[in-house]
């Protein structure tokens, strides 16, 4: 279907609840999305694509043909957008790499049996604990459990390895008991294999009351080291312990969802309160979502949760979402129990929220180089400026004057986001009657292009996008200047708001592209605006600091611009040269000229007061 056949299927939409599907050529599905009424929701894609974030518009032009599925109401959208999210998989969806299934503990067969992950319990002789809820909480009830009872991690294979070699890094970390020492028997492996069975069973006491004998009988027969090794024993298992319920969700009261989008990768985070305790962390990074943040917490909570046979009292949300009441009404249905789900405004809950979001904001930039997050803002500049490749190089200019005088001009130079001092430019404006910013602007702009064409080395690259601090005006004087020389380079103008802060970026018809949807992008513009317009205040106030400087040595015989530079570098002032003798000038300049500084400052009265400057 043409573009204009998807809007007008769109606009024939009823306005009804429902789910729709997007699919490709090739007739894959490339996003499902639920809607309160489809006609308005389905329509917002194929209108003004300028608003739509990069991503949106890369769905948008791959979408072939799209269907829709119409229910009676928002709870039934919400259950088949779950379902067919986790059927299909959907490119453009934010997606949990666990919503395929939750994952079990799989204890293998055998005379020295290990723990590993399986999606799926199997008719295979292992034994299979579970499901529980992500497979990197799960990873994490594994690592605790060897490290509790001090069970071999490494590769190597019982019997066939016992003996063949030194014990590896862990036993001399005392993380394990070495089973691979010949003097190790196998009746030890199986005891503390079955004290993990045990405790993923959730008999906790027997395995505490076993141990704490254990240490009983070492501290009466003052083996005190083997007494304190049984003891730092207990007390991992009954941290294990308080875990491994978290996770499994059947004992927790409360479930705080925290979530950050960051610039290149985005978080989400589930931490698990038991009894008012924290007791776990589960955390996925994600990519960055097309989604805004109340639909991706929405999709990403009812993933996480949806399809689960054990779930908190209560969970807590970092943001207000539509389908709150669907969402605590599905879960509630599908676990036989009430489940809340509160988005807290205030007080100790919302100090959790905050804490889960600042653990997901943590865990995202801890995840992002500064070299993708550079990357991933000017991808989304050059995407929302319509540019075929991200803009590498960025120039921008800035002008700055006072009336007709000391009008200048900066170039700064910004390569993948980051400033590029050795090609920030300094122009002084020629031949301007006035203050013009126009014809100033276009006069800087011409100049610095038509030195790349006469091959100068220090203005030889090109950059990919222009940005001018000003508006249309501007813009189109600058392109006027590249048109002159035959050359074709994107220029936009960064307009400001009320606040003098950067709001939007303008082309050359006056047509407003906003940037404040993207914070990110939004600081990056705005900090090459400020970063332009400080290098043009600062080259301005060197030129006037240097008249003010010279104006008293201007008309003084024997000094010129050496002179003045010698005197300036020795007295520092023009104020220390009025002050200072003869004989001190004259160790700085020859007598003569000497003579003519001390006659010029000890003129009489009333013959001085018209040459010097204030």
């Amino acid at each position: 279907m043409t573009f204009e056949e998807l809007r007008d299927k769109a606009h024939a939409l009823p306005l009804k609840p429902g789910v729709y599907i997007m699919q490709n050529a090739a007739s894959e599905v490339i996003y499902v999305g639920k809607a309160k009424a489809l006609k308005n929701r389905v329509s917002q894609y194929f209108q003004d694509q300028s608003r739509h974030n990069e991503k949106t518009r890369a769905m948008v032009s791959q979408i072939d043909h799209f269907d829709v599925i119409v229910v009676q109401s928002e709870f039934e959208a919400l259950v088949l957008e779950c379902a067919l999210i986790k059927r299909h998989q959907p490119r453009y969806n934010i997606l949990l790499k666990d919503s395929k299934g939750f994952p079990y503990i799989r204890l293998s067969p055998g005379d020295y049996p290990r723990f590993s992950l399986a999606s799926k319990a199997e008719n295979d002789g292992a034994r299979y604990f579970g499901p529980y809820g992500s497979r990197f909480a799960s990873q994490g009830i594994i690592d605790a459990l060897r490290q509790a009872l001090r069970l071999p991690a490494c590769r190597r294979k019982f019997p066939r390895d016992i003996g063949k070699e030194r014990p590896c890094l862990n036993f001399h970390m005392g993380v394990c008991d070495g089973y691979c020492r010949p003097e190790m028997d196998q009746t030890q492996y199986k005891r503390s294999v079955d004290q993990a069975v045990r405790l993923l069973e959730g008999r906790l006491d027997e395995v505490v009351d076993e141990l704490s004998a254990e240490m009983e009988q070492a501290a009466e027969e003052l083996r005190f080291e083997k007494a304190a090794q049984i003891r730092d024993r207990i007390r991992s298992i009954q941290l294990l312990s308080t875990r491994q319920k978290a996770v499994a969700g059947s004992l927790a009261d409360t479930d705080v969802v925290g979530y950050h989008r960051g610039e290149a990768k985005s978080c989400f985070v589930v931490l698990h309160y038991i009894g008012g305790e924290l007791a776990a962390k589960d955390w996925e990074l994600l990519g960055v979502p097309m989604e805004d943040e109340q639909t991706t917490v929405s999709t990403l909570a009812a993933q996480y949760y949806g399809g689960r046979g054990q779930l908190p009292k209560q969970i807590l949300l970092p943001c207000d979402i539509d389908e709150r009441l669907e969402l605590a009404r599905m879960l509630t249905e599908s676990v036989g129990r009430k489940v809340e789900v509160l988005t807290p405004q205030r007080g100790a809950k919302m100090e959790l929220v905050k804490l889960a979001n600042e653990n997901a904001a943590e865990e995202a930039l801890r995840a992002t180089t500064a070299e993708e997050r550079r990357s991933k803002l000017t991808e989304a500049l050059g995407a929302l400026l319509g540019l075929e490749e991200p803009p590498h190089r960025i120039e921008a200019f800035d002008i700055s004057n006072t009336g007709s005088s000391d009008i200048v001009a900066s170039m700064t130079v910004h390569v993948d986001g980051r400033p590029l001092k050795r090609d920030y430019r300094h122009f002084k404006l020629k031949d301007m009657p006035h203050a013009d910013d126009y014809a100033s602007m276009e006069q800087v702009v011409e100049r610095r292009f038509r030195r790349y064409l006469d091959g100068d080395e220090k203005f030889g690259d090109l950059p990919d996008l222009l940005l001018i601090d000003g508006g249309a005006g501007q813009v189109k004087a600058a392109q006027e200047a590249l048109s002159k020389l035959g050359l074709s380079i994107p220029a936009y103008g960064m307009v400001k708001d009320s606040r003098h802060r950067t709001r939007a970026l303008q082309a050359g018809d006056g047509r407003e592209i906003g940037i404040q949807a993207n914070q990110a992008l939004f600081a990056m513009v705005g900090r090459i605006q400020e970063e332009t317009h400080r290098f043009a205040i600062e080259f301005h106030r060197q030129q006037q600091a240097g008249h003010l400087k010279g104006s008293a040595l201007d008309d003084i015989s024997g000094v010129g611009p050496a002179r003045k530079a010698q005197l300036l570098k020795a007295f520092k002032s023009v104020k220390a040269m009025k002050a200072a003798s003869l004989e001190e000038l004259a160790a700085v300049v020859p007598r003569n000229t000497a003579q003519a500084v001390y006659t010029r400052f000890h003129k009489p009265e009333d013959d001085r007061g018209k040459d010097e400057t204030p």
